[in-house]
């Protein structure tokens, strides 16, 4: 039925909820996992910085955004072959999280999206927004919530 689940993670306790989640599922299904990590973009330059400045902290901020995402696939790829789990790990930067993690989806394959979220409620979503709620709006894949 789902052979290729998309899993979103940023490294926090709740992207360690929803690794291990997507594993049982992945055993429980035959799935294999596509892990996802979209690293924001660098914030915009005060005004009247220099360019070489602006360039040297892009490059700062790509570096370290590179090396979460590396450390944070290498620890679900590690719980995945563990597991028997196939398993894939991609990354990118952008300022457009909803939209990646939709694109990553369709662009590997795969058949389901797994997130998780806090849940923060209507006054927390009206606040913050839907990272969810967003992704479910961009893609037409089923999308299992794992809410903690």
């Amino acid at each position: 039925m789902y052979k290729n689940l998309l899993v979103p993670i940023d490294g926090t306790h709740i992207a360690d909820k929803a690794m291990n989640s997507s594993i049982e599922l992945a055993k429980q299904l035959g799935a294999t996992i596509t892990a996802f990590v979209a690293e924001p973009t660098p914030s915009l330059p005060a005004v009247g910085r220099q360019a070489s400045s602006i360039m040297k902290e892009n490059e700062l901020h790509a570096a370290r955004t590179a090396k979460h995402a590396q450390e944070v696939l290498a620890c679900f790829e590690a719980l995945a072959r563990d597991a028997g789990i196939g398993f894939s790990g991609h990354h990118i930067q952008t300022d457009r999280i909803d939209d990646a993690i939709a694109n990553a989806a369709k662009e590997h394959g795969c058949d389901m999206i797994v997130m998780a979220t806090h849940g923060r409620g209507v006054f927390g979503e009206l606040m913050l927004g839907s990272r969810t709620k967003s992704v479910m709006a961009r893609s037409k894949l089923p999308l299992l919530v794992l809410h903690w």
